[in-house]
């Protein structure tokens, strides 16, 4: 079930969404009518990932770029990658131009579907890159806290940083992790599990 709620001003867009009780005036899932099939499901996340290709299509001649665009669904989400040269001004510092034009792509994909987008842009293989260079910092983090029995505070870091974090540091027995902060400037705790 692809979920298509707007999401919380505390729940970011990378984050993964969780299961939550319903709001006044919507049905349980339980209530809900069944599920539409996975091929329809699929079909309506590639149809998102076509959209936003399309967009950052028109982005880069724009901007006279060339890149390879490849639209696929990933994880149970539309997910656009450009590959090709000379595209380090659209990742940007840290990612940042990254993922303001992952956000106008799902505003494009939005304007188009009328629903919230959960979509993925990965722009030079930025983000595959980033998950290996995160997942070493959270193993650092890790080593230190169960040495050391103290907690360990990251840097601040953006939704998709944080997921990818957290889901290391939770796969690891005796230690766990939480957000805390507000953005941009929200970071991440780990420490010994109680």
């Amino acid at each position: 079930m692809t979920d298509t709620s707007i999401p919380r001003a505390d729940q970011p867009l990378d984050d993964e969404p969780t299961a939550t009780a319903p709001v006044d005036g919507e049905l349980a899932e339980t209530d809900a009518e069944p599920a539409p099939s996975k091929a329809a499901g699929e079909s309506d996340l590639f149809r998102q990932s076509e959209i936003a290709a399309d967009y950052i299509e028109g982005l880069l001649d724009i901007l006279d770029y060339d890149g390879d665009i490849d639209e696929l669904v990933s994880g149970g989400r539309p997910v656009v990658e450009v590959v090709g040269g000379r595209l380090q001004n659209l990742v940007g510092q840290r990612g940042a131009t990254l993922e303001s034009l992952q956000e106008l792509a799902r505003l494009a994909v939005f304007r188009q579907t009328g629903s919230p987008s959960r979509l993925l842009l990965d722009i030079g293989g930025y983000r595959a890159n980033r998950r290996k260079e995160l997942a070493a910092v959270a193993r650092n983090a890790v080593e230190k806290v169960k040495e050391h029995g103290e907690l360990v505070r990251l840097e601040p870091m953006s939704a998709f940083e944080r997921k990818c974090v957290h889901d290391v540091v939770n796969a690891i027995d005796g230690v766990e992790s939480e957000s805390e902060g507000v953005e941009p400037n929200r970071r991440i705790i780990v420490r010994p599990a109680d």
